[in-house]
């Protein structure tokens, strides 16, 4: 377990010194910029000049204005302090139920989420179980179900959001059929391959006991599948977030983690948009490590893991 810790913690620092790297020459110019107006000499002095010149010249010959590159209100790439800052100032600084908490922002995604998760889920089931056990689900269905995901979300959400919002369904729904789209895929592929999973000598070994389909489904292919299942479900909540998200983009939501991104890029609020995507990301850290608990708790009364 330390030297599990220890290996994170290394590749964390390693791209934290990369970010703060790489945060110098994506800064420079408007720091050199700044630098100017303040009155101070900066090298070359034209800003058309500057503009064609390269940020690793610009660095040698204005090594002064580093610092500044690193505190920029509105940067190209903000600096690791500069997030956590305002991932600090958007949460525990804040009402969660202002409209200014990125707690509040998180909820209204996340609720969409689940709902779309949970839908994705169960119609991805049901569709991996008529496939198992209908040779026209399999040779039809499946097909579809893969030819669906070349389909770009970004061009089909706004798509389902026209018609739904013509026939009068507004709200969390649109974007929970959004996330349902993203997620029931995995689950389908998943639960194909684990109800699939035992072998024709076990298949056979029900058969003997006179085991019918619904029997061997219950019996066999259902806790084979398990494993698979919880496989799938953790793809599933990462896509059914990204769904919500892309769910309130063309909606020109005030309220989520794609409306934060959406009025961060309007406003030019770099720093508010690296902080909503960091918040996206520990959220669905955060539900995979749960369904991950789940698993281990289920598949240890199953008898899968010590």
């Amino acid at each position: 377990m330390p030297r599990t810790v220890v290996s994170v913690l290394t590749v964390v620092a390693a791209l934290i010194a990369l970010w703060y790297a790489a945060v110098v020459p994506m800064n420079i110019k408007e720091a050199l910029t700044s630098a100017e107006r303040a009155g101070q000499v900066v090298t070359p002095d034209s800003a058309m000049l500057r503009r064609d010149t390269g940020a690793f010249t610009l660095i040698t010959n204005n090594s002064f204005a580093i610092p500044a590159t690193f505190n920029q209100a509105r940067p190209r790439l903000p600096a690791p302090h500069q997030v956590l800052a305002e991932l600090w100032n958007t949460t525990v600084m804040k009402n969660i139920t202002s409209k200014r908490s990125l707690v509040y922002h998180g909820w209204i995604t996340l609720s969409a989420t689940l709902l779309g998760f949970a839908i994705g889920t169960g119609l991805g089931i049901l569709l991996a179980v008529g496939i198992v056990h209908s040779r026209v689900m399999d040779m039809s269905v499946m097909p579809w179900a893969i030819v669906s995901q070349t389909i770009p979300i970004i061009a089909l959400a706004p798509m389902i959001i026209v018609v739904l919002y013509s026939i009068g369904i507004q709200g969390i729904i649109p974007k929970a059929i959004i996330s349902a789209y993203l997620s029931f895929f995995p689950v389908v592929v998943g639960m194909v391959k684990g109800l699939r999973s035992p072998d024709a000598m076990q298949l056979d070994l029900l058969k003997t006991y006179s085991a019918g389909q619904v029997q061997t489904f219950w019996k066999l292919r259902l806790p084979a599948s398990i494993p698979y299942l919880f496989t799938s479900l953790k793809i599933g909540i990462a896509a059914s977030l990204v769904g919500a998200i892309v769910g309130e983009l063309p909606t020109g939501a005030v309220s989520g983690l794609g409306a934060r991104l959406l009025a961060g890029s309007y406003y030019g609020q770099t720093v508010q948009i690296w902080s909503a995507l960091f918040g996206a990301a520990i959220l669905a850290a955060g539900l995979v490590g749960l369904i991950g608990l789940a698993e281990r708790k289920l598949l240890k009364r199953m008898g899968f893991g010590t």
